[in-house]
């Protein structure tokens, strides 16, 4: 059940950005040709859609519908997509490959992948703004909260800290807060994303946003697991850069057996979290055993 619901939720957002992300949507008219291809190319064609699938699948759990929070689920992606076009400039972490194809900035060109990277963090704020089927206050409470999880305190400053932990040593708490900072932000929000658009209670809110702050290190950490172990056509990009530009993860402080027992823990704390949902949330455990287990 699990994988399909993926699947059917990825072809949602994609359809929904496509149209979203077209010349001749209204208010888009004025847009530039090239710069619009190029957010294009960094938001379509790629991705499992983990995020908005769990936005989705966090606001199934407090009855409200795929098609009330599509577009938060599509301004979640945006965000992520605006990260890893910047993520790849030459002044980041400087990669010709994403999804298996070229990057923005090698596809278009540096200053095009940079306004591209602007246009879909700023579409972000507009979707959100415009879900017209959330109630106002809790279409606020998103926008305060999807601004903190992607700005100085949360994505942003955690890629900050990444950046500088190539000539810096980090213990294994800093790399943990980094960690959290640059990838956990965002799934996060995501869990939470539902139980705010609901008006759910605080209880509810802290246990998704618990939630997905376990199932973000548990990426990160089978992020740098693959990192270590898998090869460019496994992940459709460069393989083994971290250890090359000397970035600090947990699997090279620990050792890869002391990942998988990590990750192991870390799904039986998402379990916890979940437990008083039962059967209803079955299949946000599973999107959390998913994460932990990926081979690509």
């Amino acid at each position: 059940m699990f994988e399909e619901r993926l699947l059917v939720a990825a072809e949602r957002v994609e359809n929904r950005l496509a149209e979203i992300l077209s010349v001749d949507a209204p208010g888009r008219r004025q847009a530039p040709a090239r710069l619009v291809a190029a957010m294009r190319h960094g938001a379509l064609g790629g991705g499992k859609r983990l995020r908005p699938f769990l936005v989705i699948e966090s606001a199934r759990l407090f009855g409200l519908s795929d098609e009330a929070v599509l577009d938060i689920a599509c301004a979640l992606e945006a965000i992520h997509c605006y990260s890893l076009v910047h993520d790849d400039l030459p002044a980041m972490d400087d990669d010709d490959m994403r999804r298996g194809r070229p990057t923005v900035h090698k596809a278009f060109d540096e200053a095009t992948a940079i306004l591209a990277g602007d246009s879909l963090l700023t579409l972000a704020f507009e979707l959100v703004a415009g879900s017209e089927a959330i109630a106002p206050a809790a279409r606020l409470a998103l926008v305060s909260l999807l601004a903190r999880d992607s700005g100085m305190a949360g994505m942003a400053g955690g890629q900050m800290l990444d950046l500088a932990a190539e000539t810096q040593d980090l213990s294994e708490d800093e790399i943990a807060r980094m960690q959290a900072m640059k990838t956990g932000a965002l799934i996060a929000f995501a869990c939470e994303a539902g139980p705010v658009a609901a008006g759910a209670g605080d209880e509810e809110r802290r246990r998704l946003r618990r939630f997905g702050e376990i199932v973000g290190l548990a990426f990160q950490l089978a992020d740098d697991l693959l990192d270590e172990t898998a090869d460019a056509a496994q992940l459709g990009k460069a393989a083994g850069k971290d250890r090359e530009r000397g970035k600090k993860t947990l699997p090279a402080l620990h050792g890869i057996e002391w990942t998988r027992n990590r990750l192991a823990v870390l799904i039986g704390d998402a379990e916890g979290e979940l437990a008083s949902f039962g059967p209803s949330a079955d299949v946000l455990l599973e999107a959390a055993r998913f994460v932990a287990n990926r081979d690509r």
